[in-house]
Order: structure tokens, then C-alpha cells, then sequence
């Protein structure tokens, strides 16, 4: 179940046991449901390992694990050439799943909404300010749009959904790439902030008339509409475990060696456009003992882990990859 609490921990008797290491990380809220469940699954088998991690956005899991106030940080979004250049240390970017990043809209009276990325774009840039606009019209044919205004919901924190959003904006609109562009944080055009994935969910159920974006498990939790989105073949595409492992087994052929790759409106009929991995970011040299849980850590979820995802909404990370994956894991030390 998502909540409000953010912070993955076991209970307190537990960390009262003799021997416990304790591992901290924190970072993307994008993963939270599922590393929540790979923790709590993986203390049940090392009962003498407590991992914690808080959801506290991927600008945040950049920023600690830079700081070395965490063991381990989490982000949907790469770290660019400037930010790597910083660490005093290797850090090395290891895929965890992949996700679906999808529009959500609360819109009473209509359900099935399609759109295109250059309404979406407009409508984030604020220049579709009204539901029945003509350009949401013409792809909504046979759906009675009100005559109300749109209320855009985005996030208020950094965050790699933001940069996994609005790096497919940029893509399919010259406008939104001159005007706003790429990053963890931008400066909106319009609308409301909300942290978290929590948050703009939260916000967006509660307003008549909004739309936001999600990851796809925060939206089916919260029984929001999420509409299909046109992909680069022209196809709309609902975000499913099926057509993000579609993007990602396409992005998986020119895999880089540091996994740093976008792999929004790749090619492909069946491929979701709004699609991404999420990492790990582990230093490769570690203090002692703790560098040998995170490669533990790391092997068991690119076998057992990975068993898991579609039950929770994401996709397991191609063979080919976890193949590449696995060479990485070893470089932790």
C-alpha cells in the first residue's frame, strides 16, 4: 500500500538484534513500492541486514549520496558529466527495473482520453488552458469534453519522473525544449506542485479537471485514469509492464557501459514513449563490509528481485542487460 510515510524500515525490536549492519539510502520515489518489497523480502532471508531508504525525490538521492551521507542512492534520471565530475570517488549506475511514467487526469463524466505528445507539451506549457480545446478534441472524438478549465499538477521536488517526463516533452516539441527543456527540476510554465509521486497523485484525485504525471503503479493505486500516449510509429500505447519492456528491449541493443540512457519515444509500434529505467547509484569502492552487501544485495536483485517487478507494475530488466548489469555488480568493492 502507498501512504504518506516514505521511509522504508523494519521494526524496532528487530534492530535490537545482536549483529545487525544497518545500510541507508534514499532517493527516487519513482521505485519506492518495489524497494520497499525487495528490502523487507531480502531482511527475511539476512535477518543480520537492515536496509533503510527514504523517498525523499531523485534530486535528494543525488544529493546525499554525493554528500556520502547515505550508502547507496536511488534516481530515475542519470547524473550528468558535471554532477559525476563532483564525486570525490566512482560511482557506478546500476538498473534496477524499468517504469512507466503516465498522464493522469481526474476529468468527471470521462474515463478513455487519448493524447499526443505536443498536447501534452501545450498543455503543460500552458497554452491549452481548457478541456474541450480543439487539439484535444480532435484525437477525442467521441468524448463529451467539458467546457472547464485544465488545472496542471507537477512536481514541486526534484525528481527523475519530472526528467524522464519532461525529457519526452523535448523530444516531440521544439517549443517545450527551447522554452523549458530537460532536467530533475524546471521552471513550469504553469500549475501546482506536489512532492513526490505521493503527492501529485494525491493532488490530482482530489481536483476536478487536472492532470499530472505519475508513475504507473501510483496511479493504479490510486485508481486514476491514465490516458494512452501516440508513440514515435504513431500508435497510442497505454504504460504497461508489456509496452515498457517493449522501449526497453529496443534501448537494450546500444546499451552504454554506464547505463546512462534515455529511452523515451524510442522506435517501435508496441513501445510505451514516457519509459525509463531506475538506478542504484553505489560507489565502487565502499567502507568495509558494506561494499559487500550491496554487491549481495545488488546479485540477488537481478535474479530474485527481478521475479517480482510485473506484480507491482514494472518490468524486469532484459536478459542482455542484466547480462552487462552483472559484469558492473563485480566492480563494487
Amino acid at each position: 500500500m502507498i501512504g504518506v510515510a516514505l521511509a522504508i524500515t523494519m521494526p524496532t525490536f528487530q534492530a535490537q538484534a545482536q549483529n545487525i549492519v544497518t545500510l541507508n539510502g534514499a532517493g527516487a520515489t519513482f521505485p519506492y513500492p518495489i524497494y520497499s518489497k525487495w528490502f523487507d523480502e531480502y531482511y527475511k532471508i539476512k535477518p543480520d541486514i537492515q536496509i533503510n531508504y527514504q523517498s525523499i525525490g531523485s534530486g535528494g538521492g543525488i544529493r546525499q549520496i554525493t554528500e556520502r551521507t547515505v550508502d547507496f542512492g536511488a534516481t530515475d534520471s542519470p547524473m550528468t558529466d558535471e554532477q559525476l565530475f563532483k564525486i570525490n570517488g566512482k560511482i557506478l549506475h546500476i538498473p534496477a527495473v524499468l517504469g512507466a511514467v503516465v498522464p493522469v487526469f481526474n476529468l468527471p463524466g470521462a474515463e478513455d482520453l487519448k493524447f499526443t505528445g505536443e498536447i501534452l507539451a501545450d498543455i503543460f506549457l500552458g497554452k491549452i488552458k481548457r478541456w474541450n480545446d480543439p487539439a484535444i478534441r480532435t484525437v477525442n472524438p467521441d468524448v463529451k469534453l467539458p467546457d472547464e478549465p485544465i488545472t496542471v499538477v507537477h512536481r514541486s521536488d526534484g525528481s527523475g519522473t519530472t526528467f524522464c517526463f519532461v525529457d519526452y516533452l523535448s523530444k516531440v516539441s521544439k517549443e517545450w525544449e527551447k522554452k523549458v527543456g530537460r532536467g530533475t527540476s524546471v521552471n513550469w510554465p504553469t500549475g501546482l506542485g506536489a512532492k513526490g509521486n505521493e503527492g501529485v497523485a494525491g493532488l490530482v484525485k482530489q481536483t476536478p479537471n487536472s492532470i499530472g504525471y505519475v508513475e504507473l503503479i501510483y496511479a493504479e493505486h490510486n485508481k486514476l485514469s491514465h490516458a494512452p500516449v501516440k508513440n514515435a510509429a504513431g500508435q497510442f500505447i497505454k504504460g504497461s509492464v508489456e509496452t515498457v519492456t517493449q522501449a526497453a528491449a529496443g534501448a537494450a541493443k546500444n546499451m552504454p557501459k554506464d547505463f546512462r540512457v534515455s529511452i523515451t519515444n524510442v522506435a517501435g509500434g508496441k513501445t510505451y514513449p514516457i519509459s525509463t529505467f531506475t538506478w542504484l547509484l553505489i560507489y565502487e569502492e565502499n567502507p568495509a563490509g558494506k561494499g559487500r552487501i550491496l554487491k549481495d544485495f545488488s546479485v540477488w536483485m537481478l535474479e530474485e528481485g527481478q521475479k517480482m517487478a510485473p506484480n507491482l507494475g514494472y518490468a524486469p530488466l532484459p536478459q542482455n542487460v542484466k547480462e552487462m548489469v552483472k559484469k558492473t555488480i563485480q566492480r563494487i568493492k
